[in-house]
Formats: structure tokens, sequence, C-alpha cells
């Protein structure tokens, strides 16, 4: 399904095809976004404190082993709080949390904001450097620590990150051996009070809540900040006006607690309505509707390829039978969008566009299929040259708005009423700035995302631009990748770009290598080398070995020409091409039968 264009009734139909509409809802929604203020004292720690007053009762939070109540969380996280407090922890100090999804870590994220500093949510599939560099980008003052990653920190000396933060241990079910120099969060905090802290009530929206992690285009992970009034107000417009969440919902969330769609988007909206979160530890094709329907959920949230394998999963004649009413997430192909919605019986797909960086949020309300939704803000959707990477500008400077139907980078405007929070990094968070775009002094932000102008201030989303793609959910610095691939002492040069795939969400990493005069390409090694440094999904599929590398005047490479190309050795210049069919095997050389393999979804990538 590919929409170049929504009319009004499109809007009508989506709107009544979602049957009971729960309008009080929505308009409860509308009126909490109109009277959002950064200045209010108004937060996430704030909002589990009132409902854990007003409806004690209420299950917060569940997972496969355990549940709390709202009053439950609510004591749990003002014990860690306090723990915190001793260690020195207070307002804007950033504190490091890794650890898998599971109760524990939603009590260590409230404890951290309650007291208003600052969670650092770690991607846990991060090893070596790339976790010790987001480690230091937080500053933490106290690092909260999951058992169940202690892999993550033997691949790191903590010491050396962190050399005057406190280590709080959390064990994973049964209780486990305390690494030295930590101590055991649940009996140190035991004896602590869990009154609320006195902190909470001083905590204003405009202060950060959040480090959301991400690629961005530098090669290493950049911590963009969420502040607890953009958390507020996604809470209000998806959770309340959008998906008109109740306190009957129970929302499931597979998806890891360090990607903003589940922190943000899942959580805001449980908390906006005070609902029910379940928490999967982490997405399984086969067991998700099992487990869904265990947790008697009524809303789930997804990722686009997360649909594409629930598809491919085998047809049950239960796969209808469930209470999902809506569900919430981005990247849905198109094509995928109405076989997902009849087999699945899901009556509103909530797709929605937003960056854990941005000012802004698109979000499906009125159910329009193949859309990334709605958003009242202010924005832009700019004529983009491909060559270039960049934005086109005309003799003046200025930028020129696409028509209807066409595709352009999509551009944000920067104002009171949608601020940038940037990065940790105020040089990295000027990069993604635009400035005199349409009359001299005004500010955008620069999405770097390439859309489709379907009208009704509705956009779809064709493409990612730049040096960052994705893969399996994950965004993919490629300079990233590259310094790994670099490593390798018979590698010379590598370029690393991602590669379109039959049937796949998303760009398959594909490296370029050059090697050092007289070096043989040793596919197996290369494989071990990568998938010991990188997380999975940042591994390439394929690499080309080059004879040449050819750059631009000023010694860029020339991706463009490679992206095209791909991984079929036919439009490759004759260069060699592998492919990661077998972790234990290695790369070894692409075949006739692979491709047509690949091309007709029978191999797995």
């Amino acid at each position: 399904m590919v929409r170049e264009r929504v009319g009004i009734m499109d809007i009508v139909r989506g709107y009544l095809s979602r049957g009971a509409p729960r309008t009080a809802t929505a308009v409860k929604g509308l009126v909490s976004l109109a009277r959002a203020s950064r200045d209010a004292h108004d937060s996430i720690g704030l909002r589990v404190q009132r409902i854990a007053e007003r409806h004690p009762e209420r299950v917060a939070v569940r997972d496969a082993r355990r549940g709390l109540s709202y009053f439950a969380l609510n004591q749990l996280a003002n014990r860690w709080a306090h723990w915190l407090q001793q260690q020195g922890v207070g307002p804007g100090d950033g504190v490091a949390l890794l650890m898998e999804n599971r109760v524990e870590m939603l009590a260590a994220v409230t404890a951290t904001v309650k007291i208003g500093a600052v969670a650092g949510l770690l991607n846990h599939n991060q090893r070596g450097e790339v976790l010790a560099h987001s480690i230091r980008l937080v500053k933490p003052r106290a690092l909260i620590v999951g058992a169940e990653c202690a892999p993550a920190v033997d691949s790191i000396v903590l010491r050396e990150v962190a050399p005057d933060a406190p280590v709080a241990w959390v064990a994973d079910g049964d209780a486990a051996e305390v690494p030295s120099g930590a101590v055991d969060l649940e009996t140190d905090s035991a004896t602590l009070s869990a009154a609320d802290p006195e902190a909470t009530a001083r905590v204003q929206a405009a202060n950060p809540a959040f480090y959301i992690f991400t690629s961005g285009t530098t090669g290493m992970p950049k911590a963009a900040v969420m502040s607890h009034n953009r958390w507020l107000r996604a809470a209000a417009g998806v959770g309340l006006a959008s998906l008109r969440m109740r306190a009957d919902d129970v929302f499931f969330c597979p998806l890891p607690l360090y990607h903003n769609n589940a922190l943000t988007l899942a959580w805001g909206a449980v908390l906006a309505a005070g609902a029910e979160l379940y928490i999967g530890r982490r997405f399984s094709a086969s067991r998700f509707w099992d487990e869904l329907r265990a947790a008697d959920a009524t809303v789930f949230c997804y990722i686009g390829e997360l649909c594409r394998y629930l598809l491919q999963q085998p047809e049950r004649e239960n796969d209808a039978r469930h209470r999902v009413r809506a569900c919430v997430g981005n990247g849905l192909r198109p094509e995928l969008w109405d076989a997902f919605q009849k087999r699945f019986a899901i009556p509103h797909i909530n797709e929605f566009y937003g960056a854990s960086e941005g000012n802004l949020v698109f979000t499906n309300s009125f159910n329009v299929a193949g859309s990334c939704g709605f958003c009242p803000l202010s924005y832009a959707v700019v004529a983009f040259d491909h060559d270039a990477e960049a934005p086109e500008r005309d003799a003046r400077g200025r930028m020129r708005k696409v028509e209807r139907g066409e595709v352009g980078l999509l551009i944000a405007e920067v104002s009171d009423r949608a601020p940038f929070d940037g990065y940790t990094d105020p040089e990295a968070s000027e990069k993604k700035l635009l400035r005199d775009v349409f009359a001299e002094g005004d500010c955008w932000f620069n999405t770097g995302d390439l859309v489709r102008d379907i009208g009704m201030r509705h956009i779809q989303f064709i493409d990612r631009v730049g040096d960052t793609f994705r893969w399996k959910g994950e965004n993919v610095a490629t300079t990233e990748v590259e310094r790994a691939v670099d490593a390798l002492p018979a590698i010379d040069e590598s370029i690393v770009y991602g590669v379109e795939v039959p049937g796949y969400d998303g760009r398959a990493g594909m490296a370029g290598v050059l090697l050092h005069e007289g070096e043989r390409f040793d596919g197996a090694a290369v494989a071990r080398h990568l998938c010991d440094t990188l997380p999975a999904y940042a591994v390439p599929v394929f690499i080309r070995v080059m004879a040449r590398v050819e750059t631009t005047g000023t010694f860029k490479h020339r991706k463009v020409d490679l992206k095209k190309a791909g991984f079929d050795p036919a439009a490759c210049d004759g260069d060699a091409v592998h492919v990661l069919r077998d972790r234990d095997a290695g790369y070894t050389p692409i075949t006739d039968d692979d491709l047509q393999a690949i091309r007709d979804g029978r191999m797995r990538l």
C-alpha cells in the first residue's frame, strides 16, 4: 500500500472504523496537552506518586516473574531513591541503568527521576568501548546494574569508566553473588524510608528525565535528552488523545525499555491513564501472542520488523483470539499493513513518527491506513539533494517545500511550544539544527528522514539519510562498524553502508573492504571478530572485497554508488561479495543460489 494522498473522507472513515471512540478520554488528552507547561512542577515521579495515593491497589507493572501495585512500585522506588540520595545523587546528576526488561528496571527509573536525577538507559547489548563511551556520556554519580548484565560489565573496566560511582547490584530472580566493589541494592535499601522524597515536588517539567541513546551519524552513541515535559506531552497526546487509554487497559511491551517507544510511549500511555504495563523480557515471534493473551493485554507496542516476524509465523486458528483494540509503534511497512491488520484483527494501528532527540511526534489518531499520522506542530517537508545528502537551498539560501505527494526531508520548527532538548554534547546538538530556512533567524530541527507529504497534515515515512541506517529495529552507525572492521590486521580501509534486501524492513549492513597488499580475505576470522565486537544487529550481512576505493573531491567515500550496486556481484565491478549465512561458518562467497534464496525469502539474514 503506497498512499500518496489523504483526504477528509479518509480521516472520517478511519476514525469511525475504530469502534467506540472514547471521546471523553481523547478530550482529556487534548486538554492535558494544552495545559502542559515547562515551568510547572510536574514530573514522571509525581505522576507515579499521585496514582499510588489515589489508586494504591491497581496493578502498575508486571512481568513473567512478579507484579507490583502502584503502592508497591512507589514504595520500592522511594527506598531506592533514598539510597541514591545517600550516595550523594541529586537533581541533574546522571544515574546509569543497565538491566534487561523486568519490573525492577521500571522501579530504578522511577527512583532516579523522583529525586530530579537523570536516568541513562544503557543498551544491554553493547559491549566494550561502545558501552564504556555510553556510560561516560551519562557521567554517572551511581550505577544500577542487573545481574543478567554481568557479561556486559565484564567487557569493560568499570572503575576506569566511572571511577567514583557506587555500583548497586540487582539480583535477577534467585539471589546471585554480588561482585566485588558492588552492593546488593535490595539488601542495602531494605531499612530505608519508603516515604516520598521531598525532592519530587520540586522537579520541574523542563528538567531532563532520561538520556536515550541514539547512534546518530558520528559513529559512537549520542545521549539524547528527554525532558519530563516532552515525556508528559507524549503521554497525553499519544496515550490519551490518540490511543484513548483507560485504567482498565493492559499494555503489553515486548520492546526493550532503553527504546523510546517502550519507555516513553508505552509507559507514558499507561501512566497517563493509571493503567497496567506488562513487560516482556524479550521479543519472541513464536511466543508473542501466547504471552500477550496470558497478560490479557488490550494494547501493545511494535516496531516494523516485529510485525514482519509475526506475519512470517505459521497461521494459527487463534491468531485473532485476543482482547487487543489497538497497537502503537513505528516502521510498519505499507505493503504489510492490510495483511497484518486483517490476520490479527487489530482495530486500530496507531503508527507514529518521532525521534529520541526530536521535538515533534506524528501519531495516527485517525486510523488512516499506511500513514505515520497527524501532527499539529509546525513542520515542513523540503526538497533534498541526494548526491550532496543535504537539503536544497536556492540562490538566497532558502529551502523549498515539496508538493503534496512528493518526497522530501522532514524538518520541525524549534520554538517555545516545540523546544529542542538536544544531546548531552552541545556541538552534536547544533549539528542537528538548520538555520535561516525560510526566513532570516528561524531555526528548524533536521530529522534526517525522508517522508512523503500525503496531505491533511499527515506524512508517510520513506527512508533515512546520512550515515545511519536501520536494521532489525535498531539504528546502526556506519562509522562504529567501520571502526570494528578497520581493527582487523588484514584490512587497509573499509566503507560501511546499508543496502535494501527484498522482504526486509530497513537496510542490511554491507562493508566494502580494501585489503592490505598480499593479504587474503578470511571470512571465518572476520566473522568471529565482528560478532565478538559488535551488537548482533550491527554485524554486516554482506562484505564486498574491493579492488579500489573511490572518493569525492573532498575525500568522502562515494557510498551512493555502492548502495545502488547492492550485494549482487554482477553489479559490483568484478569485486567478490561474501554473505554471512552462518555465524559459525563465517563469510562465504555469495552464489547464484544464495541470491535467489534471498530474493525468494528462503534465506534468513
